[in-house]
Order: structure tokens, then C-alpha cells, then sequence
């Protein structure tokens, strides 16, 4: 693993969750940003753990994009596991609801993809790294400040606190100690 100023280089042959993930993102980042957080960004990054969903967060998007991002996703092979219409997909993430995506004929792995809600979805959309894989492939991620404070102020389960953990071992030498720290009071604050 390679830090590069806001890219990281993994060489290691892709997983079946990566492919999978990528096979949704490549569609997805032609029609909006993105940024891939939660577990999946710890086992991106090497922590050998079972994980059945990829964690997406994309901003605000009208209706005709959602509409385009859909039928591309269907063309591919992805359905809609909450629902099927277009607009009743869309009505969950105008709600500030997850939709969760996956390949026909089975429902394990899956994406679940949030719109951002609030002002630290904002700030972890705008504040992302690149992950360089085999072959030249692309997935973003936001980044690692955001995603140890998140894990170990807001959701603390053993799972979150030990993905935490794995970040800040093979991050070591690349993480701003401080803005975890701001970030942690800013959560607390959010989140009190």
C-alpha cells in the first residue's frame, strides 16, 4: 500500500466484493460524485472481514439523474431491493432514505446508497480520497480522518472500533491526528 498525496495504491488482486462494487460504481460515477464509507473502506484498505454490503454516499440528485443511474444499473444487471418503480426508488432517497441495489437473482452483496442529509454527509462527500487498484481502477472513499472518528465516537461497535483501528495501523504516518480530533467533536456535537 502506497500514499501518494490524496491517492492510495493497493496492488493486490481484487476480491469479488471489489468487482462487484466496481461494477456498480463505474456506472454510477458517470451521472454524480460519490464516495465509498463505512466497513467497506477497512477491508478495501486489506482487514480480512466478511462484509454483505458496500456503503455509498452520493449527493442530492433530481429525478432525471436518479432516472439515467437506474435504467444504467438495470442495463447492467442491478435491481432495486426495497422497489422496483423508478419513482418509488427515487421517493426513498428523496427521504433521506438508503436504497439498497443488487444482482439480479440474489441479494447478497449489495450497495446501499444514501443521499447526503445533513451537513457531515456534506463535509465527508467533499473531503475523499482516491484508491488506485489492479489495472488502473478507481474507487473514491472519503477520508480516513472521518471515517476512525465516525467509527469510534459514533458507532462503536466491536466491529467499528476494530475497523478503526485497522485504518490507523496501515494509515500510520499518513492520518492528521488533529482533525481526527476536530472531527470527533464535531460529531459529538452533531450527534448529542
Amino acid at each position: 500500500m502506497e500514499f501518494i498525496g490524496n491517492t492510495i495504491k493497493i496492488a493486490r488482486e481484487l476480491s469479488e466484493l471489489d468487482t462487484f462494487a466496481l461494477d456498480f460504481i463505474n456506472i454510477l460515477k458517470k451521472h454524480t460524485s460519490y464516495a465509498v464509507i463505512s466497513g467497506y473502506v477497512s477491508i478495501l484498505l486489506g482487514r480480512s472481514r466478511a462484509s454483505e454490503d458496500v456503503d455509498i454516499l452520493i449527493p442530492k440528485i433530481g429525478f432525471n439523474i436518479f432516472q439515467e443511474i437506474y435504467a444504467d444499473l438495470k442495463k447492467a444487471g442491478f435491481y432495486c431491493i426495497n422497489a422496483e418503480d423508478d419513482l418509488e426508488v427515487y421517493n426513498y432517497i428523496k427521504e433521506k432514505l438508503a436504497v439498497r441495489f443488487a444482482k439480479n437473482n440474489s441479494v447478497i452483496p449489495n450497495i446501499e446508497l444514501k443521499c447526503t442529509k445533513n451537513k457531515i454527509d456534506d463535509l465527508t462527500l467533499s473531503r475523499t480520497l482516491k484508491v488506485m487498484l489492479s489495472d488502473n481502477k478507481e474507487i473514491i472513499i472519503s477520508n480516513l480522518e472521518m471515517q476512525i472518528a465516525f467509527k469510534e465516537k459514533i458507532l462503536k461497535s466491536p466491529k467499528d472500533l476494530e475497523d478503526a483501528r485497522h485504518i490507523r495501523i496501515v494509515a500510520q504516518g499518513h492520518l492528521d491526528k488533529e482533525l481526527i480530533k476536530r472531527y470527533e467533536v464535531m460529531l459529538d456535537d452533531f450527534y448529542k
